[in-house]
């Protein structure tokens, strides 16, 4: 198999407090990528790694480690962040990592396509990598909570969607 061009050489950041989840992370990228991985399975841990390093890359749980906490400070110092999540796979959740800066939202139960979903994070436009991702969620969604879950928030959902319109370049250079 192929190594990953898009994370040669990239440090990321993966914190969950679930280490069997981090296991899954770290063997599907030590099997398609060259690249350097931290795990964290604390949100003071993850804190102090958010500090100390410049990341490519950060991939967050959202419950159990303060995951939108730690999306802020990611958020703040620049690097481009995935929520991954299982438990606060919700409409509510999406909206709020959308809100705070997050590239991305990945399931748990679709890690056995993290290589190119993170490879599209850190090779796509803002727009671009939302596009796709939510191609995957919102179907996700409609399935879980019926097609009309955007409906309390529409407001936000048209701003978002006229925002994901603009016609930007799909590839970052």
């Amino acid at each position: 198999m192929a190594k990953s061009e898009a994370l040669k050489d990239k440090l990321i950041l993966a914190v969950d407090d679930e280490e069997d989840v981090l296991d899954i992370i770290e063997e599907e990228l030590s099997e398609s990528a060259d690249c350097t991985l931290h795990k964290a399975m604390t949100f003071e841990r993850a804190q102090q790694y958010l500090i100390s390093y410049t990341y490519d890359l950060v991939i967050l749980d959202i419950m159990g480690v303060r995951g939108f906490d730690l999306l802020q400070i990611a958020h703040n110092a620049g690097f481009p962040v995935v929520m991954l999540t299982a438990h606060a796979f919700t409409p509510e959740a999406l909206k709020k990592s959308i809100e705070l800066g997050a590239r991305a939202y990945l399931p748990k139960e679709k890690l056995g396509s993290l290589v190119p979903f993170l490879e599209d994070v850190l090779k796509l436009s803002y727009t671009s990598a939302w596009q796709k991702a939510l191609d995957q969620v919102v179907s996700l969604f409609n399935k879980k909570y019926g097609s009309d879950w955007r409906k309390t928030e529409g407001e936000f959902w048209d701003e978002f969607e006229k925002k994901l319109s603009i016609d930007e370049g799909a590839i970052i250079r």
